[in-house]
């Protein structure tokens, strides 16, 4: 089979999903475009645990296989938009599976595991997160696993680690990484989004950041506009290079307020932890009016024309770039 990418311009991903799944929302996906979705299967859980969450996803790849597929390398997303169907491709938001097994890493990207974070929020055994007080970087497991990673084809995610961390993990990787759902600094500074001087690092190794659209990383929050949210697309696009950015829209559809708050706690403090959120806003909050769903992925498609972007570059946000960046990343080196 050719590139992937010579047989689909027109490939529309999201890179970061964590919904309540459904038949509804795979259906809901079918209806926004949606060729392939990158899914979180850990937060907090260790191996065995994990293992649990692919056991789950088997029994949705049976009971839904005319809506939903397994996506392993870049050609399954061809194979998706053959048949009609997304491609499921998974993903850790912490490194908790492998534990402090450095031979889990290649069990993990065998179970189907493309992205791995090295940390999520707080301190790891790989790297620091973002809600650290002090980051004293990647560590000596760090190095030994990024490595293992560069491998096997598992992608470095950095996503909720911190700056010095985010910094060494790219100049360490022998692979590009990606911060798969964030947004910049410049836009709205909050404290997951990222710094032009990651940002630059990012991209100028020839890694992939996808624009999030939580609104704790929105300026204005819930309130956040469609046009502003393009404009700071085409801004970044602008300072960075557009062949370098995607969507990865941290969309938690339909989930309980009790996941939130295991997502920020897990069982690692005795103590509320809010994160993003407040004592007096713990919950999820509340999805902008233009980005409800999978099914409003074409008003991003609309907003990115009206600041100006031609139909060749409204593709490459919407997901050529990461289907270019899938077909380089999840084979082995």
């Amino acid at each position: 089979m050719s590139a992937a990418s010579t047989e689909l311009t027109d490939v529309r991903i999201d890179c970061l999903q964590y919904c309540n799944w459904s038949r509804r929302i795979f259906g809901e996906m079918r209806e926004g475009g949606l060729d392939a979705v990158h899914v979180t299967v850990c937060y907090h859980e260790d191996f065995g645990q994990t293992a649990a969450n692919f056991a789950d996803w088997n029994r949705r790849f049976q009971d839904h296989k005319d809506l939903i597929l397994p996506g392993r390398f870049a050609e399954d997303i061809v194979a998706a938009r053959q048949s009609g169907r997304t491609a499921v491709f998974f993903g850790f938001q912490n490194c908790s599976p492998i534990e402090a097994d450095i031979g889990l890493v290649e069990i993990c990207h065998q179970l189907g595991a493309r992205f791995m974070q090295l940390s999520y929020n707080n301190q790891s055994l790989l790297a620091t997160g973002c809600y650290e007080e002090n980051d004293p970087g990647i560590t000596r497991m760090g190095r030994q696993v990024i490595a293992e990673m560069n491998r096997v084809g598992l992608v470095v995610d950095m996503s909720h680690s911190a700056e010095r961390s985010t910094l060494e993990a790219i100049e360490l990787s022998s692979r590009p990484i990606a911060i798969t759902h964030a947004n910049p600094t410049f836009w709205h500074p909050a404290l997951r989004n990222k710094s032009d001087t990651v940002i630059k690092a990012l991209t100028e190794s020839g890694g992939m950041i996808g624009f999030s659209l939580y609104p704790h990383h929105l300026r204005g929050g819930s309130d956040c506009t469609l046009q502003s949210f393009c404009e700071m697309v085409a801004d970044t696009a602008e300072r960075f290079g557009i062949e370098h950015i995607g969507i990865g829209s941290d969309l938690c559809q339909d989930q309980p307020d009790s996941v939130v708050e295991w997502m920020r706690n897990g069982r690692w403090t005795t103590d509320r932890d809010f994160g993003e959120g407040s004592a007096d806003n713990p919950g999820f909050p509340e999805q902008p009016s233009w980005f409800r769903d999978s099914r409003d992925f074409p008003n991003i498609n609309s907003g990115l024309k009206q600041v100006g972007f031609d139909d060749s570059a409204v593709c490459a946000v919407m997901g050529n770039n990461w289907l270019r960046f899938f077909e380089r990343s999840f084979v082995p080196a």
